[in-house]
């Protein structure tokens, strides 16, 4: 019998949040399915969102991948290419890719000749991550204009504080300043600009958190945008053990009980991608009812808090986050982010569709 933990992906979900995003917008929808699809698996999550006008990922074999299943949208490379070498495959797939530095432009020559590339021009209005600050891009669009290679523009940037109440004002008047001058597409809005600010929208929008259900905001619940969980984590309790008053549990005796009670050994751990920081009090669902973690994440196991739960025992399910159990509330108690708990779900977590 296999080890009872698995990940249910719920692609009926991943459909709603796309139309959400639809709803809230007029822009088109360039999904963001990088990092294995949040976790969910790239080729489920691209199927389950085929509405959308277009995918955004990282490598070069994800964007292969996508094409060699049939997908033919515009495929963005969110962090362009590498190195001279990719430019052949980038033209043989059709792929599009974001240049946000002097030597991506430097390495266009090696383009295949007589093709023609889409590109986006990276921005940085405040993020300082990727990007040319509005000075640089100035030259940049030139030479983009100019170069043989180089078919259609597209202008972004990335916020730095969507999500946040510090908001997007100064960064949007910076990029809007700088693209004035252009009449060439613009992308701005990731998914917390695009549910709260619509001046930030432009042609092409960047979902990527919300359409896994989860919110972007500290303040604001994904059942609050009509968003659904896509990712259900579960496992089940493999063992109990009944504590004396002053009894310890786990690696550094993290937790020390108080009085006699009960706690259920769950067959989940750092190993499959939850949490190890994760502290006492995390929010768990044992079947169906609302309990907490106890102590410190083991490898492959961790405690749950039976007390309040008379009727749990060994084989009673556990969800750690998804159905029932928002990410975004686990991962607010962990003090980590829901993209971090999707991402991080290891390849030994079954993924079930």
């Amino acid at each position: 019998m296999p080890r009872p933990i698995q990940a249910h992906i719920n692609l009926n979900a991943l459909e709603n949040n796309l139309q959400v995003a639809r709803r809230a917008t007029s822009a088109r929808l360039m999904s963001i399915i990088k990092a294995d699809g949040y976790g969910h698996g790239m080729l489920c999550v691209a199927e389950a969102l085929s509405a959308s006008d277009g995918f955004a990922l990282l490598g070069i074999q994800d964007a292969m991948r996508l094409r060699d299943a049939g997908f033919r949208q515009p495929v963005l490379m969110l962090e362009g290419f590498f190195g001279a070498e990719d430019l052949a495959l980038i033209c043989e797939y059709n792929l599009t890719c974001v240049i946000h530095s002097a030597w991506q432009i430097a390495l266009l020559d090696a383009y295949p000749k007589n093709a023609g590339l889409d590109v986006w021009l990276k921005v940085n209005s405040g993020m300082n991550r990727l990007g040319f600050t509005p000075q640089q891009a100035s030259q940049a669009m030139e030479q983009l204009r100019r170069h043989r290679a180089v078919r259609e523009i597209t202008l972004m940037t990335h916020f730095a504080n969507a999500d946040e109440a510090r908001g997007i004002a100064e960064p949007l008047a910076l990029f809007n300043d700088f693209a004035a001058p252009y009449r060439v597409p613009r992308s701005l809005a990731n998914s917390a600009a695009l549910l709260r600010y619509p001046e930030s929208h432009g042609d092409w929008v960047r979902p990527g958190l919300m359409l896994y259900g989860a919110s972007p905001f500290a303040d604001a619940g994904a059942q609050q945008f009509g968003l659904k969980p896509t990712m259900t984590l579960s496992s089940r309790i493999i063992a109990v053990q009944d504590l004396r008053a002053g009894d310890e549990i786990g690696y550094g005796a993290l937790f020390r009980a108080e009085h006699p009670m009960r706690v259920g050994i769950v067959a989940c751990g750092y190993a499959d991608g939850y949490p190890r920081h994760a502290p006492n009090g995390t929010p768990i669902l044992i079947d169906g009812q609302r309990a907490q973690t106890l102590g410190r994440v083991s490898m492959d196991m961790l405690y749950a808090d039976l007390s309040k739960l008379p009727q749990a025992d060994v084989g009673s399910r556990v969800v750690l986050w998804g159905e029932g159990l928002p990410v975004e509330e686990v991962a607010r108690a962990a003090g980590t982010a829901s993209y971090e708990l999707m991402c991080a779900l290891t390849d030994r977590v079954p993924i079930v569709v």
